[in-house]
């Protein structure tokens, strides 16, 4: 271990570390632009620059080697100066666009130019034009003007999606980031140089203009779009304005850096694939009156679909019931289900995996072929009658209730066998073709509207939070479980996620941590 004194503290890190890392180890940041953690080192900005005793110039801490007995500074006069000198130079050709900028309110060059700018200009030349609004693919565009060049755009694509699309063209004041000739910028990871641009050159095409970021709220949160359970933020506007007028809530994702996960990174099929949240949703829950499904509220639902449970129960036993829970729920609703149905009504004919359901497409690095959160969590669970039999067991009429969460079937012979089902109940969020040949639709929200826990295929349980209260008339999933159980006679009655967390484990969500734990560690 090497020992070094930065700012006044000592701090012990690994030999071979950096200054930068030493220092973040203390807690203290030093401005960067090309430095990410993620990448290889470039030490091109400069704006990192530290002042080392007994070395008479600024060093750059990203690159530097700690060395034993080593004294630093990264806030005495010369290291402010150094930073003053290299601001005005990055902005020497950076237009005036804050206004404008998408990137405004979050931008490194904004926020360190408060701190070290040079307030009264000295430039009289006149600023080079580049291109702007240029379009790199179907989710990224580049604003060339604004590139300070620090090449994590490139470097990432180099290293880490090993793609390759993008280089620095030309030299010295006419250098810029551009596509290789044929080349477009749709690899399946495109999203993070949006990310990792630390100014407003790269900008996210669906998310342009739509929302000022600092009307922007966000919630800790998992990825639904595969069972690697990348951990997200779940962006949305504070305001709630326009959505009526045909907006949207969720504005955007942003990965959350999870060691043991994603680390910095997600997938673009995740980034961009959340219009489920607004979209054709179930606003309400509906009952099937004279062949059509029409509006009821929830006592009106809940009492049918109780009476109709209890009738079947006792005059058919509980195997005439049959329940098809989905690998989309949360942890704690999938324990619900199980306490419910099987614990306390004695259902028997339980499954939850969609037997025409076939991988998706599937890489090395983050992308699961499984497109669902939970497919592990539950496994934990007493769905082990394959849903196939299931649904032929309602065609022929052996079961006298469908009771189906969320699953959307595409295959011919499972849609006919729900047209010949004699009581069929579909409890989600989103219209689709099994909701819409239900005799019951009970409005359950998404996923960023409750809070629980999801199961990623390593065994690694991690906790979501709940953005935005469930849309319209929807209701949280265990709220219409806990009621639907209170009319069935079955008690106790859970009223939060954690209750059922702590049911199902002993443990509360704050022994989770930040970056979860696998189901091993949770029984020790």
């Amino acid at each position: 271990m090497a020992t070094l004194t930065i700012d006044g503290q000592d701090v012990n890190v690994k030999p071979g570390s950096t200054v930068i890392q030493a220092a973040e180890k203390l807690g203290i940041y030093i401005p960067r632009y090309c430095y990410h953690p993620g990448l290889s080192v470039a030490g091109s900005c400069r704006m990192c620059m530290v002042e080392i005793d007994k070395i008479p110039k600024l060093q750059i801490s990203c690159y530097t080697p700690v060395r034993d007995g080593m004294v630093v500074s990264t806030s005495s006069e010369a290291v402010k100066k150094g930073r003053r000198d290299m601001l005005e130079f990055l902005l020497t050709n950076h237009p005036l666009d804050c206004p404008v900028c998408d990137q405004s309110g979050e931008c490194d060059l904004q926020n360190f130019y408060m701190s070290y700018g040079r307030y009264e200009s000295r430039f009289l030349e006149d600023k080079i034009k580049r291109r702007k609004a240029h379009p790199l693919g179907p989710h990224v565009v580049l604003d060339q003007e604004r590139c300070i060049l620090c090449s994590r755009c490139t470097r990432f694509t180099e290293e880490v999606s090993k793609t390759h699309e993008l280089g620095i063209f030309n030299r010295g004041n006419r250098s810029v980031v551009d596509l290789h000739p044929d080349r477009t910028l749709d690899n399946p990871y495109s999203g993070n140089v949006i990310d990792i641009c630390p100014v407003g050159a790269l900008t996210e095409r669906e998310f342009r203009f739509k929302c000022r970021v600092w009307y922007l709220k966000g919630s800790s949160s998992v990825c639904t779009g595969c069972a690697r359970g990348c951990n997200i933020s779940i962006q949305y506007n504070g305001t709630q304005r326009g959505y009526k007028a045909g907006g949207r809530r969720v504005q955007r994702y942003k990965p959350r850096f999870n060691p043991e996960v994603n680390r910095w990174w997600m997938c673009d099929e995740g980034r961009f694939g959340f219009e489920f949240i607004d979209q054709n949703r179930i606003e309400s829950p509906h009952l099937r009156r004279s062949g059509q499904l029409q509006y009821a509220d929830w006592s009106e639902a809940l009492g049918e679909v109780s009476k109709a449970l209890k009738a079947a129960r006792e005059k058919l036993g509980p195997e005439s019931i049959g329940v098809v829970a989905s690998p989309r729920l949360s942890n704690e609703e999938l324990y619900l289900i199980d306490w419910l149905f099987a614990k306390q009504l004695g259902v028997t004919r339980m499954g939850w995996r969609d037997p025409a359901e076939v991988p998706g497409f599937e890489d090395d690095f983050l992308i699961r072929g499984d497109k669902n959160p939970n497919s592990r969590g539950a496994e934990e669970f007493a769905f082990s009658t394959d849903v196939g039999e299931i649904l032929r067991a309602a065609a022929e009429g052996d079961l006298k209730i469908l009771y189906i969460f969320g699953h959307d079937f595409q295959d011919q012979a499972a849609l006919a066998a729900l047209e010949k089902a004699e009581y069929v109940v579909f409890q989600g969020a989103n219209w689709n073709e099994t909701a819409k040949r239900a005799h019951a639709v009970l409005a359950g929200a998404t996923h960023a509207e409750e809070e629980g826990s999801f199961t990623n295929f390593e065994g690694r349980v991690q906790r979501f939070e709940k953005a935005l209260p469930p849309i319209e008339e929807s209701r949280d999933d265990i709220e219409i479980l806990s009621e639907l159980a209170e009319k069935l006679d079955c008690a106790p009655r859970f009223y939060t996620a954690e209750e059922i967390f702590e049911a199902w484990q002993g443990k509360r969500y704050e022994d989770l941590e930040e970056y979860g734990k696998t189901l091993v560690e949770l029984k020790m």
